[in-house]
């Protein structure tokens, strides 16, 4: 049966697709499942950093499985399957944990983009990476189009969605899409991982934050974030606490 196994080792989360049987492709439960376990993962203070890999070693994750959207209506495709992934994968790229995406095999479709989702990205030296959904007639609809072209140049983008082409793992490296190129991506990426643990787990979940912020990922609700942090630490949000319990006028002193 297809899944997505969610494994907590310590301080270090590993999520893999597990459907080999048709390349890790994506099914309606598997992202329900992925979303299930990224609000365990965001809820866990104990974690520092995650894993995404996918069981085999032929595919990270081959994209979407046809049978799952094939048969849905234009409105059900368009409400639930795409805005439904495109919001699961969201969820992946704003968790507050540093994220790797360890590259076993083939990344296509959907699986390019949740890799795209990830921080950074390892590769298997054979492993490609394309967007064929023009081929069975649909648009990339969970951040192709979007995430993916501010991680990659855009020609190289509309080399995969408008010709058809694949990408090898050279280019990637070159193009700083994948910080590695490595026979053992899952190993590369448990050695990556643990060097986030002994980091300040706030620091590098504002970092995190601040680098998407200014590639125009989440801008207005980092924007909240920071403002209701800092006035969080002020002694006028004490007082102002004290004063709605005491049920008196609040006497902010400014600081």
């Amino acid at each position: 049966m297809s899944g997505v196994r969610l494994h907590l080792a310590g301080p270090v989360a590993t999520l893999t697709l597990d459907n080999p049987a048709k390349l890790n492709c994506f099914t309606v439960d598997m992202l329900a499942q992925l979303a299930g376990h990224l609000e365990t993962i965001e809820a866990n203070p104990d974690l520092r950093a995650v894993i995404v890999t996918g069981e085999g070693d032929r595919a990270f994750c081959s994209g979407a499985d046809i049978n799952a959207w094939g048969g849905l209506s234009p409105a059900d495709f368009a409400r639930t399957w795409v805005r439904g992934g495109h919001r699961i994968f969201d969820r992946l790229a704003r968790l507050s944990k540093p994220t790797i995406a360890a590259l076993n095999g083939h990344a296509f479709g959907g699986g390019l983009e949740l890799a795209a989702a990830c921080d950074i990205r390892l590769i298997t030296p054979k492993a490609t990476i394309a967007l064929p959904e023009a081929g069975v007639g649909i648009v990339p609809g969970w951040s192709g189009s979007q995430r993916l072209a501010r991680l990659i140049p855009e020609g190289m983008v509309k080399e995969m969605a408008l010709f058809g082409r694949r990408i090898g793992a050279d280019r990637l490296l070159s193009c700083g899409f994948v910080a590695e190129v490595t026979d053992a991506p899952r190993a590369a990426a448990q050695a990556i991982a643990e060097t986030a643990v002994p980091l300040s787990p706030r620091a590098t979940e504002i970092t995190k934050a601040m680098i998407h912020a200014g590639q125009g990922e989440d801008q207005a609700a980092l924007i909240e974030a920071l403002g209701s942090a800092a006035i969080a630490a002020s002694a006028d949000r004490q007082e102002g606490v004290a004063a709605f319990r005491a049920k008196r006028k609040p006497e902010f002193p400014g600081t």
